[in-house]
């Protein structure tokens, strides 16, 4: 027994990488980079547009699923509620969710989600429109069109939106270079995106839509891809080269309820809400959200934070919030504020927050129970899979391009505004041909996605992707990780 937890806490210490500074007690995880983050101090606008006749229609989005991955669905509900305040209609507001959440065993207050420590229930009366393996990347596209004949299963609800009409999209899931996870696969790649935005705007269907995106490497799916001219105005939890963060988690500052295991909210999707529910939204711009937005999610802290990023029709920013969330009354005499008197101590990067909730899970169960070796084997799974898909696929790259020159190519980054890669159809093959071989990509291997995307930038063509990855992974485990099991995400 004193072997198996010894070696249990080895693995731990691996993978979360404690370390105790004089200060304070710092939770190193893996994906944790020393940088610093510079805060936007650039002076907001003040700006804003009246309202004009049309409908406000809404699209929320949580594209995961899994109880570790809570904060996801939780944004969403929370983006519902406060649309609710404003003034839009169920029948306006379409939600996807894998709705695993609130009612899962692991959660301590069944039928209830939180989005901050101390948040109200954001669950209550938010709308089923498609849930389970109805949230997928067609289905989106489907709802986003007014497109009820391409769907599959869910409410049918579509955005039915006119030419005067005002949409706001908010996604939250984890992310990659050019691509966005879906808790069902395919994946959304970002051409993919961009082609049904511009669908939308040529349909004449919206006289302005928004986009709010929180995912890793966020600006990589508008980055020399969103042109001009479509009147949309998008932001990004992160640059197209970095991850996003997620808060109110274990052991940080602010921390969740004790009995939670799980980080409640991502730092980029509650600090714009916060934000919302703080202000008039017919004072508030677009433009001076970002600012707030950009400057909290920043932190100013060399350790972690991101740099929220604009796209787009950047006129748009000039609109009022109003436009788009509609306002809560209650606010009618709240004055806008640039001071950011919001702030988090702590965030964790997204693709930690897995590992952060078995170990929190471990540590609290009792010594021998089921509970203590689920979080164990949960643990060790997504650890050796990790290591699997960083070893594959450097493998791959010394295998076409050398032991010297495989990482470089891997890890080059093109310059601000260029695209992630020229030949999307290529990018899908390659990553179903690595799939095939070395099992998912998975949430965490989407970071892989730029090292692939590289791959087809310089010519290799299939057969050599084929015969690579075949010598790189002979045989892969058929665990939950498993292509097998997962399907392909391409």
């Amino acid at each position: 027994m004193i072997r198996h937890i010894a070696g249990t806490l080895f693995i731990i210490g691996l993978a979360l990488n404690v370390a105790v500074s004089e200060s304070r007690n710092v939770l190193k995880l893996p994906s944790e980079v020393s940088r610093f983050f510079g805060a936007d101090k650039s002076n907001v606008g003040d700006d804003h547009d009246d309202d004009s006749v049309g409908t406000r229609w809404a699209i929320l989005l949580a594209g995961s699923n899994g109880y570790w991955n809570y904060r996801h669905q939780a944004d969403i509900c929370h983006a519902y509620q406060l649309l609710k305040k404003g003034g839009l209609k169920d029948e306006n507001i379409v939600v996807f969710m894998y709705d695993d959440i609130a009612n899962n065993e692991e959660n301590p207050r069944p039928g209830v989600i939180i989005n901050s420590p101390h948040g109200e229930d954001v669950y209550k009366g938010v709308p089923k429109d498609y849930t389970g393996d109805d949230v997928t990347v067609n289905n989106f596209f489907a709802a986003l069109l007014g497109n009820k004949t391409a769907l599959s299963g869910g409410s049918g609800k579509v955005v039915n939106s006119g030419p005067n009409d005002h949409i706001l999209i908010f996604y939250s899931d984890h992310g990659g270079p050019g691509v966005l996870g879906m808790p069902t696969d395919p994946y959304l790649y970002a051409n993919d995106l961009i082609d049904v935005l511009k669908k939308k705007h040529a349909s004449g269907t919206y006289k302005s839509l928004v986009f709010y995106l929180e995912a890793c490497e966020s600006g990589s799916i508008f980055e020399g891809l969103l042109p001009e001219g479509l009147n949309i105005y998008a932001t990004t939890a992160s640059n197209a080269e970095e991850s996003s963060w997620g808060t109110y988690c274990p052991g940080e500052y602010p921390s969740p309820p004790i009995e939670y295991e799980t980080c409640l909210g991502d730092l980029y999707s509650i600090s714009w809400m916060e934000d919302s529910e703080l202000h008039n939204l017919r004072t508030e711009s677009l433009k001076q959200q970002y600012h707030l937005v950009r400057e909290r999610t920043a932190t100013g802290n060399p350790v972690y934070g991101s740099h929220v990023m604009q796209y787009g029709d950047l006129h748009l920013s000039k609109d009022a919030l109003y436009l788009y969330m509609g306002t809560n009354p209650a606010n009618d005499n709240y004055t806008f504020m640039d001071d950011n008197s919001l702030r988090v101590s702590k965030a964790v990067n997204q693709r930690d927050a897995d590992l952060l909730h078995f170990w929190y899970k471990f540590r609290k169960a009792p010594e021998g129970s089921v509970r203590k070796i689920e979080a164990q084997k949960q643990l060790n799974e997504a650890i050796s899979h990790r290591v699997h898909l960083d070893n594959s696929i450097a493998l791959v790259g010394k295998l076409l391009f050398g032991i010297k020159k495989g990482p470089e190519v891997l890890s080059s980054v093109r310059p601000a505004g260029q695209p992630l890669v020229d030949d999307w159809d290529c990018l899908k093959s390659f990553v179903r041909t690595f799939e095939t071989h070395c099992g998912s990509l998975s949430q965490y291997g989407m970071k892989h996605m730029r090292s692939i995307a590289n791959i087809c930038n310089v010519g290799i063509k299939m057969a050599q992707m084929v015969e690579a990855s075949a010598q790189a992974c002979p045989s892969f485990a058929s665990n939950t990780w498993s292509s097998l099991q997962r399907g392909f995400s391409a």
